[in-house]
């Protein structure tokens, strides 16, 4: 032990901490994106800058990502997510899960190779599949799905 941080459990410094943006459509369907060099659609979003709130992580992520420009009123927390990541495996993802209407056409940018829409019909697929087993899906697009985008109807 160092100082008063205890370094012994070193799993708990495998953590990415990032932001990720629910983009739903009038028909229900929600964007997913890939990124390059990788076989897994995920939402847009990324890693937090220093000194950067989650929500402005979140809104800066999405025009870099897609070119949709969102204004901080017009999105919605859907709170914290802990789940393995999709991309680097030995790592735990923390995620600030953010929802938002589509105003704009997404077009990938920057390190996106592919933008997918998912109708609503294929996210409830998606919603039962296990975590550690999801591709091409990541495993926080199956948890979202699960807890927020099967039962909008139902609300």
């Amino acid at each position: 032990m160092i100082g008063d941080v205890d370094h012994s459990d070193r799993t708990r410094l495998h953590v990415i901490s990032v932001s990720a943006v629910v983009l739903t459509r009038p028909d229900g369907a929600v964007v997913t994106v890939r990124k390059a060099g990788t076989d897994r659609f995920m939402l847009p979003g990324g890693k937090w800058e220093t000194g950067e709130s989650p929500l402005e992580c979140a809104i800066r992520e999405v025009d870099e990502e897609l070119g949709v420009t969102l204004h901080p009123d017009s999105v919605e927390s859907l709170g914290r997510y802990i789940t393995a990541t999709a991309n680097e495996p030995g790592f735990e993802l923390v995620s600030e899960v953010f929802a938002a209407r589509l105003d704009g056409r997404p077009e990938p940018r920057a390190e996106i190779a592919e933008a997918r829409w998912v109708p609503d019909e294929e996210l409830q697929g998606i919603a039962r599949l296990a975590e550690e087993d999801c591709a091409p899906w990541a495993p926080l697009l199956v948890r979202v799905a699960r807890e927020h985008l099967v039962t909008r109807g139902e609300r």
